[in-house]
């Protein structure tokens, strides 16, 4: 019994060790959510999927869950309350799943953002700009930040709608420009704006984000796992114990 009881303290205190981490882990993947969102996010009008929208919004209600859960974690584990305990392993089954969802989709998606931005992006650029106010805005903020023009290059406006169907001198947007100014667009001189065209440049970006929530997902799952098993040992640990205290507790059934 002495042996018995240390065993269960002892698991007790390991899994009330691993709800901290889980809690401190919980908060950084929702940071990482709130991160791309409030950062990132701009690039989403620009893609022909939905598969990076759904990657962040798994990744920040999974982040809210595991705060949640590991809150009930420390709860069922001080109380010694089995049921919670078996509610709190299932969600951390859900979490593992979740994160695990994550991972392999930003993993796989890393891999194919290149194609789909070659077969949408410039097309999204010469239809859209100036057409679609969300589009507008995002295509202006990706050449001002990457200092690039045109999804390949800055020729690529000549052919845009934006150009055909609106009375303006300009030969490229403004955002092209070196130096940002109103109707800097007009001249189209290496001098004055930029000749890279976006489409490698946020790729690259692209790849570079999805990696790290790829690794974020798939680092949670391996710390879930741990969590699951000390769970679990718990779990019977005690329940065990109940049935040599009162084998007729009710308890012991549960």
């Amino acid at each position: 019994m002495k042996k018995e009881c240390c065993g269960l303290n002892f698991v007790k205190n390991i899994l009330n060790v691993f709800n901290i981490i889980f809690l401190l882990a919980g908060v950084g993947v929702l940071g990482v959510a709130i991160w791309t969102m409030i950062d990132r996010y701009q690039y989403v009008t620009l893609l022909a999927s939905l598969t990076y929208p759904i990657i962040v919004y798994f990744l920040l209600s999974a982040g809210a869950l595991v705060i949640l859960v590991a809150f009930m974690g420390c709860y069922a584990v001080l109380k010694e309350f089995r049921i919670l305990l078996v509610v709190y392993i299932f969600l951390l089954v859900l979490i593992f799943l979740i994160e695990a969802m994550v991972g392999i989709l930003a993993y796989i998606y890393e891999e194919n953002v290149q194609t789909e931005l070659e077969m949408g992006l410039n097309n999204t650029f010469l239809t859209s700009y100036m057409i679609d106010d969300d589009v507008t805005h995002a295509v202006d903020f990706l050449q001002e930040k990457f200092h690039c023009c045109g999804a390949v290059s800055f020729t690529d406006w000549q052919h845009s709608r934006w150009l055909q169907t609106h009375e303006t001198d300009n030969k490229v947007p403004d955002s092209c420009c070196k130096t940002v100014t109103e109707r800097c667009g007009t001249r189209d001189h290496p001098s004055n704006i930029n000749y890279t065209g976006c489409l490698d440049l946020m790729a690259l970006h692209m790849e570079h984000h999805l990696y790290i929530l790829s690794a974020v997902g798939l680092g949670i799952c391996v710390l879930q796992i741990f969590g699951i098993v000390l769970a679990c040992k718990l779990y019977f640990k005690l329940k065990n114990s109940y049935a040599v205290d009162d084998p007729h507790d009710r308890r012991t059934f549960i």
